[in-house]
């Protein structure tokens, strides 16, 4: 029997030439037609795609009738994202959970349906019997994301509704999914961990009364231990990748798929599948591997000139991977400065005493007030430049002992949450949009309401 092709061999490149000269489109059409290409226009600012109630984001305000850039804001169903981690941290409490309820339901919910929720969450964080074996161990990928989507879609076989998009059968799924996206992402990368690298292979239960935060690190390590800092500190950072507004690459492929009547395993697939491509979810990989690259090239970290010469270097395309940028550095929205970013550097630097790492935080904290200053020197930019959240989560991931394969399913643990509140809001919304034009046309027997199918 044939095995499935992996190679590139000179018929492919020759057919690769003749799809590439019949697809070129001149770039000035894009401008002649306002044909914006992807959710930003030529100057960076968000193409308005949609409408959602679920989180904002705030980078500029009217001065004189003009719009002027601003310290970047975060609100989740209208709470500043700053003031929620604040009181999580006021109060030394864990908040994933409580701001799942919060993007889910549009309130906070008060202790006893805190409770119930944290215990429904429990209580499905589990799944079905042998699918550990039967589909996490089985061809276990190098890349964890794709085994997580896999793993996603696998679920549909077992759900006895996986079509009913209802909007209560879609909550379950979307809750299961919350639930036990920590557990798909672990034990991914043990499968991967153990079949491919060959190391040892430890599957842990999670613990009912443990945070999602608290099972994540439990699950992960070979000895089940972790000090309580580190949990909270996870904790934040997953906090603060849980949503950015509807007008993201993966949550707008949320709601597009989610437009379609499709299932939910599908629609989150989807929105897997862009969450892992490096402009989007795997930018803190690439952080972390500038700065071990910024490690060896630079023989004194402290010297502010070594630095500075390393940093141009990067943006003449002489250092690390010659693509000109320097990682972490900039965001499409945010120029002042980023909120998540800001509140998760509040952190770093106790975890960096804890873990004996402030030489890496010093150095981080020079980069971060000095790339700026560089960028602005050698590039005309339209907007100001500041540290986004990608720069310090991936220090942060790495002080955890978390492998760089789990850095971009993290950001998947946190973000399913963003994505079934805007799967919620598109299903709810669709409907109240097709059911007065649906039964303009169709016999009052014929018209099925979404949430009755």
């Amino acid at each position: 029997m044939a095995g499935f092709n992996t190679k590139v061999t000179p018929e492919i490149e020759r057919l690769t030439q003749e799809c590439k000269d019949h697809s070129s489109i001149d770039l000035s059409l894009y401008g002649k037609y306002d044909v914006k290409r992807g959710l930003r226009d030529i100057n960076g600012k968000g193409v308005l795609a949609g409408l959602t109630q679920v989180s904002n984001v705030r980078a500029v305000k009217v001065v004189d009738g003009k719009e002027v850039p601003c310290a970047g804001s975060l609100y989740y169903r209208g709470y500043n994202i700053k003031d929620l981690t604040a009181g999580f941290v006021k109060d030394n409490r864990f908040g994933f959970e409580e701001t799942t309820y919060l993007l889910l339901y549009g309130k906070l919910p008060d202790r006893k349906e805190l409770e119930d929720f944290q215990n429904l969450l429990a209580n499905q964080r589990s799944l079905p019997t042998n699918f550990v074996r039967d589909v996490i161990m089985k061809a276990p990928g190098r890349d964890i994301m794709n085994a997580l989507s896999r793993s996603v879609l696998t679920l549909y076989s077992y759900d006895n509704n996986p079509d009913d998009i209802s909007l209560p059968n879609v909550m379950r799924q979307c809750l299961n999914l919350i639930s036990v996206f920590p557990l798909l992402s672990v034990y991914g990368y043990q499968a991967y961990n153990h079949y491919v690298r060959g190391k040892s292979l430890y599957i842990h239960n999670p613990k009912k009364n443990l945070s999602t935060a608290e099972n994540i690190l439990r699950m992960l390590r070979p000895d089940k231990k972790y000090t309580d800092l580190e949990a909270k500190i996870l904790d934040l950072a997953l906090i603060l990748h849980m949503e950015h507004g509807g007008g993201n690459n993966s949550t707008f492929t949320t709601h597009v798929v989610s437009s379609s009547g499709t299932d939910t395993y599908s629609a989150i697939a989807a929105a897997l599948g862009s969450l892992k491509g490096p402009k989007h979810g795997g930018a803190n990989i690439k952080v972390i591997q500038m700065f071990q690259d910024m490690k060896k090239e630079v023989h004194n970290w402290e010297d502010e000139d070594e630095v500075r010469n390393y940093l141009k270097r990067l943006l003449h395309k002489e250092a690390f991977d010659k693509r000109g940028l320097i990682y972490g550095m900039g965001h499409a929205i945010y120029s002042v400065s980023d909120p998540r970013a800001e509140v998760l550097k509040g952190f770093v630097e106790s975890l960096a005493k804890e873990k004996g790492r402030m030489k890496d935080y010093r150095l981080y904290s020079m980069v971060e007030w000095m790339a700026p200053e560089v960028i602005a020197e050698e590039r005309r930019i339209y907007k100001g430049v500041s540290a986004n959240v990608d720069f310090y989560s991936g220090f942060v991931y790495s002080m955890l002992d978390l492998p760089h394969e789990l850095y971009t399913p993290m950001f998947a643990v946190a973000r399913i949450v963003g994505w079934s509140a805007h799967r919620m809001e598109e299903l709810i919304n669709t409907d109240k949009i097709i059911r007065p034009a649906y039964k303009n046309v169709l016999p009052e027997a014929s018209y099925v309401p979404l949430d009755e199918r």
